[in-house]
């Protein structure tokens, strides 16, 4: 019997970027932006972007584990951003921008303490990413979605995105489509 698709919901800057990088893999059949972590339900962007709701900007991928595990997933995640920094991934600055993994299950929760042990010699400072207890999230706005995909001009595209894309490919070229 096959096993249903699981989800993963990660933070590790800008949702734009995670997006792009997990719409790449093998086995993942979808990557949403959105918002988790928060104080209050529904946040729009203004609110997220402000810090005033507490959120994160997340993205939740939908994944087949017969053909990618969450433990591979977690390794392209870390592999990807960077974990050391507390609230910040480059110039994008703020607790919205924290690298944080939310997990869905103590099986979920046990393999990512797994794997941030194991990348910890990958990094000069400790691992900050924060591993806390999934409890809700909530989809961007539409113009949110795909935003590479659809949005290959805009600057912010073309500075940050190509830079992880490639690093991805370097990295785990076995994972991609």
């Amino acid at each position: 019997m096959d096993k249903k698709n699981e989800t993963a919901t990660l933070g590790g800057g800008c949702f734009w970027c995670i997006e792009a990088v997990f719409q790449q893999i093998k086995g993942v059949s979808s990557v949403k932006s959105g918002y988790s972590g928060g104080r209050w339900p529904d946040p729009s962007y203004r609110e997220v972007s402000f810090g005033r709701s507490g959120h994160a900007e997340v993205v939740q991928v939908e994944f087949d584990p017969e053909i990618i595990s969450f433990e591979d997933l977690l390794r392209i995640f870390f592999s990807t951003h960077d974990p050391t920094t507390p609230n910040q991934q480059g110039n994008d600055k703020g607790h919205q921008y924290r690298s944080v993994i939310f997990f869905h299950d103590e099986e979920q929760r046990l393999e990512s303490e797994k794997v941030m042990e194991e990348m910890k010699v990958w990094f000069e400072a400790p691992i900050v990413t924060e591993l806390t207890a999934y409890k809700a999230f909530y989809l961007a706005e539409d113009y949110h979605q795909n935003f590479f995909t659809d949005n290959q001009e805009h600057p912010y595209c073309q500075a940050i995105i190509p830079p992880k894309l490639k690093k991805l490919r370097e990295l785990h070229a076995d994972k991609l489509h």
